[in-house]
């Protein structure tokens, strides 16, 4: 039996018994009538020819008399988590998947359900000395502080597990044994996790050039591993991939506002007064994607900053990720502290 959507396809003309065979012919239980300029007419599916059957209807008939004309769709490019809720709201095992009102594809229950796996390297920073945590890391790297009941590092590591990740490397300087004693190879969580140790602090982008080069040659995602979000990492991957991509900063908007009135003026002459005025910035929430020829580029034991990485190549498309899920970077006590709530509130 064959899964390939374009065989379900069929006329508004074409009998009603050629419809049962391509439903008995296919996987996919479900056949689609369309024009043909690939516009959707409609859908069969084979409790319609039962029903058919049993009203009496002749199997000569054409499919356009019996076909459900309102079928469910969805937009080419749907992400997987709406595509689920719909099917679960509608009772459906597969919807067709539209472009400019032509079906371009079929999104089953089957695939959807499928856990995709990503071979892209995450790059996990877990080296620096916490200073501002102090005295709560004067014996214990900031990464392996506990945030609820598991390490900071640990729970960043099973939202990316989560999303279909399983090639890890991380970065360590400040006790790595610690680190590497409690993450071991990545067999606990059936991933692979290798390290890079930075013998003198090399920046948030020069541990880069730690990496192996037998990395794969693919995006690889840099993430500081004192972060908790719930950025959507495969969507994060695939606007990189979309967009061509040399680099992808992740962004969030911050605003701050002047708590003054604000006056606008020609010389001394005023134009306009704005009272207490909203400024909006995006910042840098440090999660990347770095493609492989920036992070070729990077010299061992290099030191460099990822901003000052992607300035070195700013002039090559490097694009910004804006994202509006949850994120808090935990570099102050009062971080810590609320992390400690926001862990079990939001279920990271």
């Amino acid at each position: 039996m064959s899964h390939n959507w374009k065989n379900i396809l069929i006329s508004p003309t074409e009998s009603i018994q050629q419809a049962l065979k391509i439903i008995d012919a296919e996987a996919l239980k479900l056949a689609l009538v369309v024009d043909e300029n690939s516009c959707l007419l409609g859908s069969i599916t084979d409790g319609d020819i039962r029903r058919t059957l049993i009203q009496g209807i002749s199997l000569s008939e054409p499919v356009s008399k019996i076909m459900f004309r309102s079928p469910t769709t969805a937009l080419e490019g749907t992400p997987r988590e709406q595509l689920l809720a719909l099917m679960d709201d509608k009772q459906l095992l597969s919807i067709p998947l539209m472009k400019d009102g032509q079906v371009v594809g079929l999104e089953t229950l089957h695939h959807v359900l499928r856990k995709p796996k990503y071979d892209n390297p995450v790059f996990l920073m877990a080296g620096g000395f916490g200073t501002r945590l102090r005295p709560l890391t004067d014996n214990c790297p900031k990464p392996l502080l506990k945030v609820g009941d598991k390490p900071i590092l640990e729970t960043v590591l099973l939202r990316f597990i989560q999303a279909g990740f399983y090639n890890f490397y991380i970065s360590t300087h400040f006790l790595p044994e610690m680190i590497s004693d409690y993450f071991g190879n990545g067999e606990k969580w059936g991933v692979s996790i290798l390290y890079v140790h930075e013998n003198e602090p090399l920046g948030t982008g020069g541990a880069l050039g730690l990496l192996p080069k037998s990395i794969p040659s693919l995006p690889v995602i840099v993430m500081n591993g004192d972060v908790l979000t719930k950025i959507d990492f495969e969507k994060m991957l695939a606007a990189h991939n979309q967009n061509g991509a040399n680099a992808t900063m992740c962004v969030r908007e911050y605003e701050i506002q002047v708590p003054f009135g604000v006056i606008e003026n020609n010389g001394l002459k005023i134009t306009g007064m704005v009272e207490k005025p909203i400024q909006r910035f995006h910042v840098n929430a440090g999660i990347y994607v770095i493609g492989s020829d920036i992070v070729n580029s990077v010299g061992e034991n290099e030191y460099i900053d990822m901003p000052t990485l992607l300035e070195r190549h700013i002039k090559t498309n490097i694009m910004m990720f804006p994202f509006h899920e949850y994120w808090l970077d935990i570099g102050r006590m009062d971080d810590f502290k609320r992390a400690q709530a926001d862990v079990v509130n939001l279920g990271l």
